[in-house]
């Protein structure tokens, strides 16, 4: 076996580096390279920050997005349309959608997907918290967006959801699946076209 030709305490950053999504060994490699190359610039004011997020960053107990503060920003703000809630799978899809714009009312992180192969279930994730918001007797809300991704843990979700918050009284609806806008058609998956045909609309 090799000797490393680095110290253990860059291999220790090499390797938790390496966690990150999108990461791997050798991109982690560089981007530490980069960091020790830039110490002052860059891996110190880097530092600080992770720092800082570590002491002040928490989940809202609301709605599940991170912040720093518990109601967090989003579930504050009263310009938001409390009848209408979007629910999310991840934080991710929660940043996607305000970059887009798309959504005037309020959020619910659920932390992940259901995945029974995977051990993943209603106890595992954010769906107790919802529930008691959809019912509870000062709630405002009068619709919930089912905004899972489109695969078979985000389907498996969404029906089991709809299941748990139909009550007559709450209007649940889904994301549309189909041709993405400026799309085209041959160079669409099957189950995209065939999600576009059946989600057609009148004109």
């Amino acid at each position: 076996m090799a000797n490393s030709v680095t110290s253990p305490e860059i291999e220790r950053l090499i390797q938790l580096m390496a966690k990150i999504p999108g990461l791997g060994p050798r991109s982690a490699r560089r981007a530490v390279l980069h960091l020790v190359k830039n110490k002052e610039k860059l891996m110190a004011p880097l530092s600080k920050a992770l720092n800082d997020a570590v002491i002040q960053i928490v989940e809202c107990h609301q709605c599940g997005n991170i912040d720093t503060i518990s109601p967090c920003t989003l579930c504050r703000d009263e310009r938001r349309d409390p009848s209408l809630l979007v629910v999310i799978e991840d934080v991710s899809d929660l940043w996607a959608l305000e970059r887009a714009g798309a959504v005037k009312g309020c959020y619910h992180v659920l932390g992940g997907t259901l995945s029974p192969l995977d051990g993943i279930g209603p106890d595992d994730l954010n769906i107790g918290n919802l529930i008691d918001r959809v019912n509870a007797p000062d709630s405002l809300i009068t619709e919930v967006i089912l905004a899972v991704n489109a695969t078979v843990e985000g389907q498996t979700t969404a029906h089991y959801l709809t299941d748990q918050i139909s009550n007559g009284k709450i209007k649940v609806s889904r994301l549309a699946h189909g041709v993405p806008v400026g799309g085209e058609l041959d160079y669409l998956d099957e189950g995209t076209l065939s999600a576009a045909i059946r989600q057609r609309t009148l004109l």
